[in-house]
């Protein structure tokens, strides 16, 4: 079953919600409560029965995947900023963050449709866990498996609050991955990388540490285990996206479809869990066209020294680029006169800026 066209509505009431946690504090999550938690998750579409009751019964929880799913989209255009495509499309009203990413056409299953489900997959992942160690979810805190005064096999005692990734993990799987119910070729491709997200999450976790003892001596330490910047989820996800693997499906005689790597000398061999998988080849997305998930290079600005993939040479698909010349003007020269003030002078200057033909 895959999601009506305006699907979208799901990220939209996530992100409304996500506002007001931002905006305030989870304190103030009553006020969504009253509102009624049964009103709202019925009016969003999309959502798949489990993903529902999980609105409904913990409506917490649905506000912290807005989170997640925010910081996943971000970081996606953050590390797609100076490519082609660009992440854009994925927040546009036909593309929701939790159906079908990228349209449903002959190129359903890119290498940027195995980027997005990874990335958006580990940003839940990722605020869930957050959200446990900061005290904002029900059902969770810290690690209990790493108590406070327990020895860990290195010699130091366990102490502070160690994210509860396994958690994190669970409930990552078990909502992101509610809507692929097919067993198809894409449904598979999509909690393959959702699952190689959650991964990364946990590959990039590490332990912090405090000295105790007299003058600084570290006689003794305390250690925890805590999420990693986000920043760091993201570009690790990227390193799999340049070495992403192509798959195909295949049914098994005594077992249901399948993935397997597409060119591979061993028969029947499957893709490694952490890998990024897809199915078809992407297209250049020089050109306009929505049915293959481009919106082309028109317009996008470029740098007309570099020859990477922010170059004009690249990014232009050589239609060649315009030049703009633009004012730009700040404060510089500040001194501090006692006692209390600053002057600055307004600097200016005429900048150069290049745009795509």
């Amino acid at each position: 079953m895959r999601l009506p066209r305006h699907s979208t509505g799901l990220l939209v009431y996530i992100l409304y919600l996500t506002h007001i946690v931002y905006g305030s504090s989870f304190l103030a999550f009553s006020s969504v409560v009253a509102l009624g938690a049964n009103i709202i998750c019925n009016r969003i579409p999309g959502l798949a029965p489990s993903q529902r009751a999980i609105c409904q019964n913990r409506p917490e929880a649905i506000v912290v995947v807005g989170i997640g799913a925010k910081k996943g989209l971000s970081e996606c255009q953050w590390q797609f900023r100076k490519m082609r495509w660009n992440c854009t499309n994925v927040g546009m009203p036909e593309y929701s963050m939790f159906g079908r990413v990228l349209p449903v056409g002959r190129y359903q299953g890119s290498k940027e449709a195995s980027y997005t489900y990874a990335i958006k997959s580990a940003g839940v992942t990722h605020a869930i866990v957050q959200a446990c160690s900061r005290g904002n979810m029900s059902d969770c805190s810290c690690d209990k498996r790493k108590g406070k005064g327990r020895f860990s096999k290195h010699g130091w005692k366990w102490g502070g609050c160690s994210a509860d990734i396994k958690h994190g993990l669970k409930f990552s799987k078990f909502f992101m991955d509610a809507r692929e119910i097919e067993e198809d070729a894409r449904s598979l491709m999509n909690k393959h990388n959702n699952e190689a997200g959650r991964r990364a999450v946990k590959a990039s976790m590490r332990v912090d540490c405090k000295c105790h003892g007299v003058s600084g001596s570290c006689t003794m330490k305390t250690c925890w285990t805590k999420l990693s910047n986000f920043r760091e989820v993201g570009t690790f996800l990227m390193e799999r996206y340049q070495k992403a693997k192509q798959v195909v499906s295949i049914k098994g005689r005594r077992r249901p479809v399948f993935l397997k790597l597409k060119r591979s000398r061993k028969p029947n061999k499957k893709p490694r869990r952490n890998n990024l998988v897809f199915l078809q080849k992407s297209p250049n997305y020089c050109e306009y066209n929505p049915k293959k998930g481009s919106l082309g290079t028109h317009g996008r600005i470029c740098n007309r020294t570099s020859t990477d993939t922010g170059g004009c040479d690249l990014m232009c698909c050589g239609r060649g680029y315009n030049t703009h010349i633009k004012p730009r003007s700040w404060k510089c020269n500040c001194k501090f006169i006692w006692c209390c003030q600053v002057t600055c002078q307004q600097c200016s200057e005429m900048k150069e800026e290049f745009t795509c033909k």
